[in-house]
């Protein structure tokens, strides 16, 4: 470029650059000659369709080149000569004429952001990569241009600068240029005595650098201009430069050259710190470097006698003089470590070869060696590494993150699986041998990425992949990026090696209709299919029995398909995954646990992986000598062995358990719970020791963030997996222990959370075949994992003891979250709704047998009973109630306070008396206070309606005096403190006039609803209800009032009549039920009730009237299909639930058999056993499946299922075929409807509604849902504010 200057035509000067492929763009946009060009920034080049950032770097470092070497072209104005100052090194200067405006801007690194550093502020992405050129061009090495000129006669010097080039850019002033001394004046400098050492002094945009004559290829010292205070001569041609914390003597040959040295050196100074008075070159870079460094500390450099601190920050090593000098910035210089080599001494030293130097580093210890030894070598890949393969395969997005464990950034892939992957599962690859994975750098390994195999990574993509490889990953079995390395080669082994996750292929087995399909398959652009079949067990060598075309890579050839026969290539040594025993290595609790030391004798059963059911006897334990040190537990034949029977680490432990006293044979027992699900039984005679070896135990493998769940006397102490709050996508560890009924938990950031009471949890359940425990609070839901099935069974069945009730007490009772029992709670809301007007209530008995069997029901689990009117009579739930209060220990009032209770009714002032009875309730324990006001409140409104149920207060009082007080009733006083306290409710308990009237509402809604229901109107239940003809819009609503009785067909017949629309004969008009959220609507059965649908729509879902265009077809099939069955293959696909349960992603080839009764799913045709199978009676079918899911046919249907438990279960099924489709829904429809899908004449007018009853009003009622809790706040919200229900309707 020097010779042939600013005139070189673009074309040649391109073509130097190995970049032709960019000379149209050029020449279209008027650039003929390098001059041109000489304007040309980094975006400009993006706008002429440069987009690659290495070929920008490649053209912006040649501009720089030409213009500092070549002069302008002949002809062309000479600007006037103006005085030369430094130049900083990322700026290049276009002539001298050019100002700062003309500067051409630094040079963007082409290579990936680092792990976790910011993307830029603006959110720019960065554009699409063209092709890879053929090869790649030496002028991607550093210019040397950027530096001072260097003498002829001597060798170029080594960069003195020790931050980053990033921070470098980011600090140094654009309108700087550096002093042209030519020649330098050579220096003297003090080296001892009166002796003078000879130097050269080189002008640097960061720094004035002194260097030894006689070896120029190592740096004495820096000097950074912003630390430079003053410069003066002091005779003898000498001068002074002063800095802030050195003070340096140069001596010059002669006095000219001092004075020039002297001017230079101040004007610059000067200039500096206008251009930057506020921090320092090496101060701004020090934040900067910080951030950046790989790795830094303290190493013994040979031929220094103190130790440097070294820095390894991305491409470079940087050595300073101690730390602080690394935070001010001042560094002895920096290592280029593209030219670096690191090799192993001896077993504390490396040396760090480079072309001017070889630096010997000693460190600490060997383990810092190794540790300096792979940062220093990381260093040299990510200098040597090219970002351009990359760039381009990370283009896709799934290709940005490991397909393994899913760290970003991945710069490995393996080139047969075509999977892009992160360092740490690259590494594990590669022990799975080549002829499961083969594994290359995208950063250097440059050769191996030919046009082709990018395109084929480019198309393929770590989704597809894992769509085969990764189909059935279980959420337990999953890695992270945080996985350790037994983890990652567990799970690599199970998919790549073994096949355990991947996704079969129908044909699997059969060998040869597999290598026929493969055939077939490589002369399409399915490369999905070819996958699939080539690691299902198909041959790539297979004979195709094609004679000029005898193997698939042939076939592939001939059909062009260039990705197919790349794809073929790198995998004709591969070996499909095959199902083996492998020996599982127990993973390793990754974090650093305290050293705790115990010992002593302990009496000991044999390991065991069951529970343990029964009880053991003292013959079943055998004394052992065991030990707690050094992170391990072993037990010993006697405390003479030195050899131990077993051991137990301590990271392995996963539960703790205290068993109560007596459990055993042995007085005091503790359990011991491992991963690899084997339950040690451990025990003591002595209460106090055994709690000693319990602390010490919990104490060595308790994470230190849950230390203070140490402090708890728990009955139950470990981890677990677990989902909460917000985060439901991914499960955490966390730390749990067992008090009583409360639950403590412990994040694993150390957040100690709300604890649990277990008593008053609204809902306990196991969900997914009893992986999942899910305790929903009224605040919060959390959902435990059982990763491990024999911890996760314990803690199932402690969780539902401490949360059931444990003792005969109110307090040991299922409680409300206002304290009230849960067995008081579920009879006084069923009595509420069903029985205030029952006559009689109270007084008379129930049938003893349905009241025992209710009050052994509600005691063993209050959550799981549902009272329903129908199926428990009024008197049944009264008696209940009652057995319950008088079976009470300690009784309601207590045995403390029940004496002063009934004293207090001898007083005569009823001023003094309510006051007495105040303070007696203050006096009781919370839950007991809370449920005498639950009752009274009850008993005040069962006497409200004394008229009809002929209850009054006096009454009442007879009945529940002898029983809350447990007496024989030949005492008065007890029913008279029962009377007092109904008559003085509202003064005793302290009941505001809001609250009264808001029961006294709640009660009138509640008889005008049973008034209603007993005249023998339906009308009661009528409400509003908004239906659209043929879609949801505006114009199209109708809002009708449904009764109970009405039907689909109805329905329809109603809209259709309101807007005149006569039916003809071949019009199929139904109501549709449309779920906006699942994208899937579903035709109602003309016989099917409304009413009932309209209660379980959700606010997402709507009815409307519209044609069935399907029906006449569906009905022409079911008319000559023979049979009542219906089978074959549909695409499978189980919805991901809250907790990551069921299939992951994708869906799957299964065989299903629908019968008169049940639904069938088989893995494949010939399998005899179903995996799954539904009865279709529980079975809601939509047609469509939600677009997000990526159906892989748009004929597909949406199935909810739901268990007489009320378990709910979703899945999705897709046809081929429509016909398919309307076949398969036609068999729906017909086994779930008794074989009618149409009725045989439609009648020509619905049937007449009923009057209205005039006493209730114009309003319609809103509709009672779910249980008698709900009812009842439904209920009591209408009674607030009527409109506010009624504005949904």
């Amino acid at each position: 470029m020097a010779e042939g200057g600013g005139s070189l035509p673009v074309a040649a000067w391109l073509s130097a650059l190995h970049l032709d492929q960019y000379v149209e763009s050029f020449q279209q946009s008027e650039l003929w000659s390098v001059w041109d060009c000489r304007a040309l920034t980094d975006e400009e080049l993006t706008r002429l369709g440069v987009l690659l950032p290495g070929h920008r770097r490649r053209i912006l470092l040649g501009l720089q080149k030409a213009f500092v070497e070549a002069p302008p072209p002949a002809g062309t104005q000479q600007p006037p000569a103006s005085k030369p100052v430094p130049m900083k090194r990322h700026i290049f200067r276009l002539s001298a004429a050019t100002g700062p405006e003309h500067h051409l801007p630094a040079l963007e690194d082409p290579s990936p952001p680092a792990l976790g550093e910011k993307p830029p502020a603006d959110g720019r992405t960065r554009p699409p990569l063209p092709p890879l050129p053929a090869k790649r061009h030496q002028l991607e090495t550093k210019c040397q241009s950027l530096k001072a000129p260097p003498l002829p006669d001597r060798p170029p010097v080594l960069p003195p600068r020790a931050v980053s080039q990033r921070s470098m850019l980011g600090s140094l002033s654009p309108s700087w240029d550096p002093p042209a001394l030519n020649p330098l004046p050579r220096l003297l400098i003090p080296s001892g005595g009166s002796s003078w050492s000879d130097r050269d002094l080189s002008l640097h945009p960061s720094a004035p650098d002194t260097f030894p004559g006689s070896s120029p290829s190592t740096l004495s010292d820096m000097m950074y201009w912003g630390f430079l205070c003053d410069m003066e001569g002091i005779g003898d041609q000498k001068f002074e430069v002063v800095t802030n914390n050195r003070n340096f003597v140069f001596r010059a040959e002669n006095d000219a050259d001092r004075n020039e040295w002297i001017r230079t050196l101040q004007e610059i100074a000067e200039e500096r710190k206008g251009k930057a008075p506020e921090r320092t070159l090496m101060s701004l870079a020090t934040d900067s470097a910080t951030e950046l460094a790989n790795k830094s500390g303290f190493l013994e450099l040979r031929g220094f006698k103190h130790k440097l601190f070294v820095v390894v920050s991305e491409d470079k090593v940087f050595l300073y003089k101690n730390a602080e000098d690394y935070q001010l910035g001042i560094g002895i210089t920096y290592i280029e470590m593209n030219v670096g080599n690191v090799k192993e001494v001896d077993r504390r030293g490396f040396d760090l070869t480079t072309p001017y130097r070889i630096f010997s580093f000693s460190a600490d210890s060997e383990q810092e060696k190794e540790e300096w030894v792979e940062a220093m070598q990381q260093s040299i890949t990510e200098a040597l590494s090219n970002s351009e393969v990359a760039e381009r395969i990370w283009a896709v997005e799934s290709n940005r993150f490991c397909a393994d464990c899913g760290s970003p950034k991945p710069d490995w892939a393996s080139i047969n699986l075509c999977v892009v992957i992160c360092k740490r599962c690259a590494g594990e690859h590669r022990g799975l041998g080549p002829g499961i994975t083969k594994v290359r750098s995208l950063k250097m390994d440059r050769k191996v990425w030919t046009e082709e195999l990018i395109e084929l990574f480019q198309q393929f993509g770590n989704m597809m992949a894992n769509q085969f490889w990764a189909a059935n990953v279980p959420p337990s079995e999953a890695i992270s990026p945080s996985s350790g390395s037994q983890e990652r080669r567990r799970f690599l082994i199970a998919k790549y090696r073994e096949g355990k996750y991947r996704h079969y292929h129908p044909l699997f087995g059969n060998q040869e209709e597999l290598n026929r399909a493969l055939c077939a398959a490589v002369t399409t652009s399915d490369l999905a299919e070819t996958q699939a079949l080539l690691f299902c067990g198909a041959s790539v060598t297979c004979d195709t029995g094609d004679p000029q075309c005898p193997t698939p890579l042939a076939l592939a050839e001939r059909s062009g398909q260039r990705l197919q026969m790349e794809f073929l290539l790198h995998n004709k040594t591969s070996e499909p995954p095959r199902l083996e025993m492998v020996c599982s290595e127990e993973k390793p609790y990754s974090v650093h646990l305290p050293s705790i030391t115990h010992n002593g004798f302990l009496y000991k059963t044999p390991s065991m992986v069951k529970p343990i059911s029964e009880r053991k006897g003292p013959e079943e334990f055998s004394r052992r000598w065991c030990t707690l040190q050094d992170g391990v537990l072993s037990y010993y034949e006697n405390n003479r062995n030195t050899v131990p029977n077993g051991e137990i680490r301590v990271e392995e432990i996963v539960c703790l358990v205290n068993n109560p006293l007596h459990a055993h044979g042995i007085e005091s027992t503790f359990e011991v719970y491992t991963e690899a699900d084997r339950l040690y039984l451990f025990g003591l005679e002595s209460p106090d020791s055994a709690r000693e070896w319990l602390k010490s135990i919990a104490k060595s493998f308790v994470h230190p963030c849950a230390e203070g769940l140490l402090a708890l006397d728990f009955e139950r102490l470990g981890r677990l997996h677990y989902k909460g709050g917000l985060t439901l996508e991914h499960a955490q560890e966390g730390w749990f222990a067992l008090v009583g009924s409360t639950l403590h938990v412990c994040s694993e950031d150390g957040c100690r959370q709300e604890p649990l009471q277990l008593r008053k949890l609204q809902e306990l359940s196991i969900q997914g075949d009893h992986e999942v425990l899910v305790l929903v609070e009224r605040r919060r839901t959390l959902y435990i994992q059982g990763e491990r099935k024999l911890d996760f069974l314990g803690w199932v069945h402690a969780i539902q003891k401490a949360a059931g009730s444990s003792g005969d007490t109110l307090s040991e009772q299922q409680l409300t979250e206002s304290d009230v029992p849960l067995l008081v709670d579920r009879c006084i809301d069923y009595i509420t709704q069903c029985g205030l007007t029952s006559e009689g209530i109270y007084r008379k008995s129930g049938q003893n047998s349905k009241t025992t069997s209710l009050l052994e029901a509600l005691q063993r689990d209050a959550r799981r009973v549902r009272l329903k009117e129908g199926e428990h009579q009024v008197d049944d739930v009264a008696n209940t109630l009652k057995r319950f209060f008088r079976d009470l220990g300690d009784g309601l009032f207590t045995r403390r306070w029940a004496p002063d209770w009934l004293w207090a009714t001898a007083l005569e002032d009823e001023e003094a008396k309510v006051g007495e009875y105040r303070q007696l309730l203050a006096a009781l324990p919370p839950v007991n206070r809370a449920t005498l006001k639950a009752l009274i409140n009850h008993l005040f409104r069962i006497q409200c309606f004394s008229g009809e149920n002929q209850m009054t207060t006096h009454n009442l009082a007879i009945v529940f005096g002898p029983t809350l007080f447990q007496t024989d009733g030949k005492d008065y006083k007890a029913g008279r403190v029962v009377e007092d306290l109904i008559s003085h409710y509202v003064e005793i308990f302290n009941v505001n006039d809001q609250e009264m009237k808001k029961q006294q509402d709640e009660i009138t809604a509640i008889m005008k609803m049973r008034e209603a229901s007993s005249s023998g109107t339906q009308q009661a239940g009528d409400f509003i209800c908004t239906v659209y003809l043929e879609e949801k819009k505006t114009e199209t609503e109708q809002h009708v009032k449904i009764p109970a009785t009405m039907t689909a067909e109805e329905l329809t017949f109603e809209i259709l009549d309101r807007r005149k629309i006569v039916m003809k004969e071949k019009d199929y008009w139904s109501c549709f039920e449309v779920n906006e959220r699942e994208e899937a609507e579903r035709p109602l059965h003309y016989s099917e009730k409304v009413l009932p649908i309209l209660h379980c729509l959700g606010t997402e879902s709507y009815l409307v009237v519209k044609k069935q265009m399907s029906m006449e077809n569906m009905l022409i099939y079911l008319a000559s299909r023979v049979g009542d069955c219906k089978h074959g293959m549909m695409k499978f696909r189980e919805e991901r639930n809250l907790l990551g349960l069921g299939l992951s992603t994708g869906f799957h080839d299964r065989y299903f058999i629908l019968s008169h009764s049940w639904l069938r799913l088989y893995k494949e045709v010939r399998s005899h056993k179903p995996e799954k199978e539904w009865p279709v009676r529980n079975l809601k079918v939509y047609l469509g499946v939600k677009k997000k899911l990526r159906p892989p046919t748009c004929w597909g249907f949406t199935v909810f299922y739901e268990n007489e438990k009320h378990e709910k279960q979703q899945w999705y099924l897709c046809c081929d075929t429509q016909a398919d489709l309307r076949e398969w829904f036609a068999t729906f429809l017909q086994v779930q409807n008794g074989g009618s899908l149409w009725p045989l004449e439609h009648p020509k007018m619905r049937v007449a509604q009923p009057q209205q009853d005039a006493r209730l009003g114009n309003i319609s009622l809103i509709p009672l849902r779910g249980n008698e809790s709900e009812m009842r706040n439904s209920v009591a919200a209408f009674a607030t504010d009527p409109l506010t229900l009624l504005r949904n309707v």
